[in-house]
């Protein structure tokens, strides 16, 4: 006899895999593709990995001493964020102190030997972090679940986790059992006053060659007494980020993704460019925004300086203030005013 679903049926879920409804993407995606065109997709994937021509990027760029103290608290009416590496932050608010999508390990890889390797070490120890009391995180690709810094969270802290459905599974190989799994647009009120709400993102899931799309993928809003704080997690464009603004509220500071973007023929799907990124904090409404998700792992084709040069032309062509949206130095912690 068949299976009942694992998960109410939805715009995203069929009943046995997760993806792309019409309402994440700027054309339609509206079901998973058929097997012939799986199978496309990967030889493409395949020929431009092995294939092509990558620029190798340096071996470790020399970045100067990060500013600031992670361990501060954050001033009245501020956030205090330091950017740890790739999709990593510190976020200090409201008495929370939140990692999102930890990966502190040499590779981002089911193996410590091969795999995408850093090419930069961690901005800050974890070691040197306070107490985590939440970790989001956004899907269980390994460069945003990475087991074994996740055992190591959870040895300290022990902290409470939101993730998107089907990755309490993966997270239990770590030991954290605090999970709250949740489909996009549902919320958990973790305390009074501090609720997140899983977010739509156009993305996809796999750990093996055999679950692909079988746990969800996310971004988060976070309401702490008011203040909205928003973390993307991974995303290509696409019309969810104005249905977040209109339905959350504009945040008062997004973390939004500007790397692993080239060739757009394959990556356009799933990651943004650095001026879809604008185009997203736009959408969202943000008072401020932080770029993510580059200059740590190579994973694709775009030099390891480009991202944050292409966002910062970007902005300027759309016409907003330096402030609006940055990027921090790795290891940086700076205030936000929310």
């Amino acid at each position: 006899m068949p299976q009942p679903p694992r998960y109410p049926l939805s715009d995203h879920y069929d009943g046995e895999i997760f993806f792309n409804p019409r309402a994440t993407a700027p054309q339609p995606v509206e079901a998973p593709p058929p097997a012939n065109r799986r199978r496309g997709g990967i030889v493409a994937i395949l020929r431009w990995r092995f294939g092509g021509e990558r620029r190798p990027w340096p071996a470790q760029p020399p970045d100067p001493k990060p500013t600031g103290d992670p361990q501060a608290l954050p001033p009245l009416g501020a956030a205090a964020v330091t950017f740890i590496g790739h999709s990593t932050f510190l976020i200090r608010v409201g008495g929370l102190t939140i990692l999102t999508d930890p990966v502190f390990s040499e590779r981002c890889s089911p193996v410590s030997w091969a795999g995408p390797k850093r090419a930069r070490p961690p901005g800050r120890d974890f070691a040197g972090l306070p107490r985590i009391d939440l970790l989001l995180i956004s899907h269980n690709h390994y460069d945003h679940m990475d087991l074994p810094s996740l055992r190591a969270i959870r040895r300290r802290d022990n902290p409470q986790v939101v993730t998107p459905l089907g990755n309490a599974v993966h997270l239990a190989k770590a030991g954290l059992d605090r999970v709250h799994e949740l489909d996009w647009w549902q919320s958990t009120e973790l305390s009074e006053g501090i609720r997140v709400t899983a977010t739509p993102a156009r993305h996809f899931s796999s750990r093996t060659l055999r679950d692909r799309n079988h746990s969800l993928w996310s971004g988060f809003m976070l309401d702490i007494a008011g203040h909205r704080l928003f973390f993307a997690g991974d995303s290509g464009a696409g019309g969810h980020w104005t249905e977040i603004g209109q339905r959350l509220g504009a945040p008062d500071l997004a973390l939004l993704p500007i790397g692993a973007y080239e060739p757009r023929s394959i990556m356009a799907p799933v990651h943004m460019n650095p001026a879809e990124a604008v185009a997203a904090h736009r959408a969202l409404g943000a008072a401020h925004s932080v770029g993510m998700h580059f200059g740590t792992f190579q994973l694709t084709d775009e030099p390891i300086d480009e991202p944050p040069a292409a966002m910062a032309a970007a902005r300027a062509e759309a016409g907003l203030a330096e402030e609006a949206f940055v990027t921090l130095g790795f290891g940086e912690t700076r205030p936000f005013p929310l």
